[in-house]
């Protein structure tokens, strides 16, 4: 089981970063596009809005099966989290979802094309630590030293 400290954090760098990149099979190919996050730990869910005619909604219907990467390099955070996902078509979720952001794809949560997109996380993986000119002396200190560079935290995470 994992640390309820790490779980935590994984939900909180979700939060701050909050686009990411969604990656779906497609047949044999997996297909990523950026995504806005809105996680719900209380939920256990991760969920997004989309359209009905994407072919994101396609995929996670023949294979529900998706990753999610977060990145924020000029901070040093990067989050992967797989799971499962669904699309679905409910009107109440995605009106509490609606934000101004999907304003500019939709006339309005009661669209008849919007979707959302829920992701039951089962894991994650984070890598926290110092960018820029500390991980650059980090690199120069292990090269000096021959030792491995000591770049932050990085830990696997059940979240099931």
């Amino acid at each position: 089981m994992s640390d309820p400290k790490d779980i935590d954090r994984v939900w909180k760098l979700m939060e701050k970063i909050e686009v990411c990149m969604l990656a779906s099979k497609d047949g044999d190919k997996i297909r990523s596009r950026p995504m806005g996050a809105k996680p719900s730990k209380a939920q256990n869910a991760i969920y997004f809005l989309t359209d009905e005619r994407g072919h994101k909604d396609e995929q996670v219907e023949q294979d529900h099966h998706v990753c999610l990467s977060f990145a924020e390099p000029a901070e040093g955070k990067f989050l992967t989290v797989s799971g499962e996902a669904r699309v679905l078509n409910d009107r109440a979720l995605i009106r509490d979802l609606w934000d101004t952001a999907a304003e500019a794809w939709w006339s309005g949560p009661d669209d008849p094309v919007v979707r959302a997109i829920q992701v039951a996380p089962h894991e994650a993986q984070f890598w926290e630590g110092p960018h820029g000119i500390v991980a650059t002396f980090a690199m120069v200190v292990a090269a000096a030293t021959s030792a491995p560079p000591i770049l932050g935290d990085q830990r696997k995470v059940d979240l099931d």
